[in-house]
C-alpha cells in the first residue's frame, strides 16, 4: 500500500502550484469552508465535514459566456466560445467522495443527447484528488444513495487519513497515476491496513432504489402538499447541490455587441416553467418540490441511469426553512410504503 505524510502532502500540493496547474482546495472564508484557488498551501483546511458549496463550478460555472457578437464595418462577427479556447490544467484537492461522484454524474449528464463541449473540456483538464470521510454529521446520507465515506467513484486519487498524520493513497485513473508519479519520492510503501477502520460509520436509513420504485406511482399523491409547506422557493438547495444542472440562457448587450450567457437556475423558482402565455404547468410550491424529488430519484435514474443525489447533505444545511432532505425522504418512504400496503390489503 502507498502512503504519504501530512508534511509531504503539503510539499506535493506546493509542487502542483509550481508546475503551473491551478489548485483548488478547502479553505476558510468568513468562518465557513469553501473550495477556493490556492496560493499558499498553509491555508488548506483538512479537518472539516463538508464545504458550504460543492465543487461543481469547476465543470459548470454559475455564469459562463457561450458566444459573443460584435457588429463592425457593416458585418456581424460571432465568436463561439466553445471552440478554440484552452482550459488550464486544474487539480481539485480535498473533495469528499460524494463530491467526486457528483462531478462524475454531472459530466455524464451533460454528455447525454447532445454532448456539452464546455463541460467536457473542463472535465478533461481536471484531476480530482479526494479525501475519504473520517467524520460526518446528521445531514450526511451517502450510504442511503449507494455511496460511502470511502467510495472511490469519480476520483482520480483517493486519500484516506490514517494514524500519525499519514494518508493511504489510492491511484485510480491514468490522470491520478501521472500526478502521483510526478512527485513519487514523496510517497512510500507501507504495511497492509484495513481502510474501513478509519472511515466514519454512517448507517443507511433508506434505499434510493426502493424510493424510486414507489415514486413512479406517487405523482398525484397529496404528500407533496404537506412536504412543501415550509419551502420558500429560494433555490439555495439547488445552488449548493453537486448534481443540480438547471440553467437559463440570457442575452446581454445591444444591437452592436453583446454576449449570450448560461446561468444557473432552479426548478424550485416560480418563474422556471412560466410560459410566455402566462400559463405555468407547476404553479405551486408543492408541484415544484415534487419535480425536484422526482427528477433526482425517479426521472434521472429511469432516463439516464444516473441518480440525482449523492447524499452530501448540503441542501439541508443551506435551507433557511430547515427542510432536511434525508428526513423528508425517510418520511416519504414511510408514507408511500403505508399507501402501498393499504392498496394490497384492499386487493
Amino acid at each position: 500500500m502507498t502512503f504519504i505524510t501530512r508534511d509531504n502532502l503539503l510539499v506535493f500540493l506546493r509542487s502542483i502550484i509550481d508546475s503551473g496547474k491551478e489548485l483548488y482546495a478547502p479553505q476558510l472564508r468568513a468562518e465557513k469552508i469553501f473550495f477556493l484557488p490556492v496560493k499558499d498551501v498553509s491555508s488548506v483546511v483538512f479537518d472539516y465535514v463538508q464545504t458550504v458549496e460543492s465543487p461543481k463550478e469547476l465543470l459548470f460555472p454559475k455564469v459562463e459566456r457561450m458566444l459573443s457578437y460584435h457588429y463592425v464595418d457593416g458585418k456581424m462577427n460571432v465568436t463561439d466560445c466553445s471552440r478554440g479556447q484552452k482550459t488550464a490544467d486544474r487539480v481539485l484537492f480535498g473533495s469528499r467522495p460524494c463530491d467526486a461522484i457528483g462531478l462524475k454524474t454531472l459530466a455524464e449528464f451533460f454528455r447525454q443527447d447532445i454532448p456539452d463541449t464546455f463541460v467536457q473540456r473542463r472535465q478533461d483538464s481536471l484531476t480530482v484528488v479526494s479525501m475519504s470521510c473520517a467524520g460526518s454529521d446528521e445531514n450526511c446520507f451517502c450510504t442511503s444513495v449507494g455511496a460511502g465515506p470511502g467510495d472511490s467513484t469519480g476520483s482520480d486519487v483517493l486519500l484516506t487519513p490514517v494514524r500519525d498524520k499519514r494518508y493511504l493513497v489510492e491511484c485510480l485513473t491514468e490522470k491520478g497515476k501521472f500526478l502521483v508519479e510526478s512527485e513519487k519520492e514523496l510517497f512510500d510503501e507501507g504495511e497492509e491496513i484495513n481502510k474501513e477502520e478509519y472511515l466514519t460509520k454512517l448507517l443507511q436509513t433508506f434505499s434510493h432504489k426502493e424510493i424510486a420504485g414507489k415514486l413512479s406511482g406517487a405523482f398525484n399523491n397529496p404528500i407533496w402538499d404537506e412536504a412543501s409547506l415550509r419551502c420558500l422557493g429560494c433555490g439555495a438547495c439547488a445552488y449548493v447541490c453537486p448534481v443540480c444542472s438547471c440553467f437559463d440562457i440570457q442575452d446581454e448587450g445591444n444591437s452592436r455587441k453583446g454576449d449570450r450567457l448560461r446561468c444557473w437556475d432552479s426548478c424550485g423558482f416560480a418563474l422556471f416553467t412560466l410560459h410566455t402565455s402566462g400559463h405555468n404547468p407547476r404553479p405551486t410550491q408543492s408541484t415544484r418540490w415534487r419535480q425536484r424529488v422526482m427528477h433526482k430519484f425517479s426521472y434521472m435514474p429511469e432516463r439516464y441511469n444516473l441518480l440525482g443525489c449523492v447524499g452530501c447533505g448540503r441542501c439541508s444545511r443551506a435551507c433557511p426553512a430547515d427542510m432536511n432532505l434525508k428526513e423528508e425522504l425517510n418520511a416519504l418512504d414511510h408514507i408511500l410504503e403505508e399507501g402501498r400496503q393499504r392498496v394490497e390489503e384492499r386487493q
